[in-house]
């Protein structure tokens, strides 16, 4: 088992391993191959990162921001140093391309703890004149945060949200997804060697239950999730019965519009980006690709011919565009919409099957897969599919096209492709989704709050935005007289 960690957990500065939990397996989705066994946490792991959390906690937010802003850069400055060593760990543990994992993830999350690192001195309050007395504002942690990961993005989640919780004054409790456990466990060692207390980034696995007693946990002050839209409504539910706060970064089935006088080379890159990087699973991605009528046969043959070109095989060669899916399992999904498209009708025009790279037969590959003709009752034009599978959609008029983008329950992203900025402008305005782009796709600067609205989400991650989800205002009223009372 090549990747396996010194133990399941790191919780109070250290790993630990409680065999009395449930065992559960991490699986290399390119080769079939088992390369970790972990143990899900018992109830005293979890009570051991609660209360080492809390005490922690209290530590850190007693530092000055700016101490504390050092910690967070220290963490970045070695995650980039380890980039490689941390990047192939993420291709083991997700199947993404090296080639990608290498430039997107612990990168990213570098980025991340720079940004927030450079803003924790700045979290002020506000001074309110009211003529003889004055008011003032603190900006306080909420305490202890409880972060659950998706399995797309591990390491990039885990920073996205320990960044900003961390910045300002919290500590956190990470879960990972069962199905990616191991990254987290890396930047849990990172904070240590960063300078953070024991405590403060604490590492749980398991399945739905660790989960589930770490939301409900009364010591718990604030939940933020990653995940599908089932399970962000049970974590919401849950963590309403504590009136705890809550981010949650849910799914989509975001709207891509390509308007008659788009660069239609550009537009093609932006959905090719959209559907099929990671594989296609990206919450973002945008899986309607509404192409103008009087374009769409050309947009559809040179999509195609640039689909054919991607090179799929062994994600840890860096050669490979695309990879296999995070399962074996997330590969029957994506088969079953496949075959609902054809049978409600979409024209398959590129993809469609399995494949297997010579010497990967045992891995979760799917081809890169496109659809035409697609009506907005299909299933696969409804449902989030989250695999390497494009909706072409036609359209004929802006006001058209701009109800059928907001026609559903999602409203994580869109993104208009126009040579027309006006347009642009114009319809991005109209389109119900927290994350837009104009002339581009699924780029995330983690300057740029990013988040959804509708069923896609609550609250945000990244900018300056998300410092607000994780901090509260205390107000102050000073008196500088005598007391008023009516007795």
């Amino acid at each position: 088992m090549r990747a396996q960690p010194q133990a399941s957990h790191f919780v109070d500065g250290r790993y630990v391993e409680d065999t009395a939990g449930e065992v559960f397996e991490n699986v290399f989705s390119a080769t079939g191959e088992v390369i970790a066994k972990l143990h899900a946490a018992t109830d005293a792991i979890i009570e051991e990162a609660v209360a080492s959390g809390r005490r922690a906690q209290k530590e850190w937010a007693a530092l000055a921001p700016v101490e504390r802003g050092r910690v967070l850069r220290r963490a970045a400055d070695i995650i980039r140093s380890r980039n490689r060593e941390l990047s192939e760990l993420e291709t083991l543990d997700t199947g993404k391309p090296i080639q990608e994992t290498i430039v997107a993830d612990a990168s990213s999350g570098a980025d991340c703890l720079e940004y927030f690192g450079g803003l924790a001195a700045s979290l002020n309050g506000e001074t309110i004149p009211l003529g003889r007395d004055f008011a003032y504002t603190r900006r306080e942690p909420l305490g202890l945060c409880v972060g659950i990961g998706a399995w797309n993005y591990p390491t990039q989640i885990a920073c996205w949200k320990a960044a900003p919780a961390l910045a300002g004054g919290n500590a956190m409790i990470f879960k990972p997804s069962e199905m990616t456990p191991l990254c987290a466990l890396k930047i849990a060692e990172i904070f240590i060697e960063a300078g953070a207390p024991k405590g403060l980034f604490n590492v749980v696995q398991g399945l739905g239950a660790v989960g589930a007693k770490l939301v409900s946990h009364p010591a718990v002050d604030k939940v933020s999730l990653t995940g599908s839209v089932p399970t962000g409504s049970k974590v919401y539910a849950a963590a309403a019965a504590g009136i705890k706060h809550v981010t949650m970064e849910l799914g989509g089935k975001s709207p891509i519009i390509v308007f008659d006088d788009a660069d239609i080379e550009n537009a093609i890159s932006g959905a090719m980006l959209g559907n099929f990087y990671s594989t296609g699973q990206i919450c973002s991605n945008g899986t309607r690709v509404f192409v103008h009528r009087s374009i769409k046969e050309r947009f559809l043959s040179r999509l195609a011919e640039r689909t054919a070109s991607i090179v799929l095989g062994d994600p840890r060669n860096e050669e490979t565009q695309m990879g296999p899916l995070v399962s074996h399992a997330q590969r029957e999904k994506v088969e079953a919409y496949i075959e609902k498209g054809k049978a409600e009708g979409a024209r398959l025009v590129a993809g469609g099957e399995r494949v297997a790279p010579e010497g990967l037969e045992d891995g979760a590959f799917i081809a890169p897969t496109i659809f035409a003709d697609v009506t907005d009752d299909m299933t696969i034009a409804r449902e989030e599919i989250f695999g390497p599978v494009m909706c072409v959609l036609d359209f004929e008029d802006e006001d058209e096209v701009v109800e059928r983008a907001n026609g559903t329950e999602f409203g994580l992203s869109a993104a208009v492709y126009t040579a027309d900025l006006t347009r642009g402008h114009r319809v991005i305005g109209r389109i119900e989704a927290g994350t837009c782009w104009i002339n581009a796709y699924n780029l995330t600067p983690v300057e740029m709050p990013f988040g959804g609205m509708k069923m896609s989400g609550v609250g945000r991650e990244n900018g300056r935005a998300a410092l607000e989800h994780y901090t509260q205002i205390k107000s102050v009223y000073v008196g500088l007289g005598p007391q008023d009372a009516p007795y």
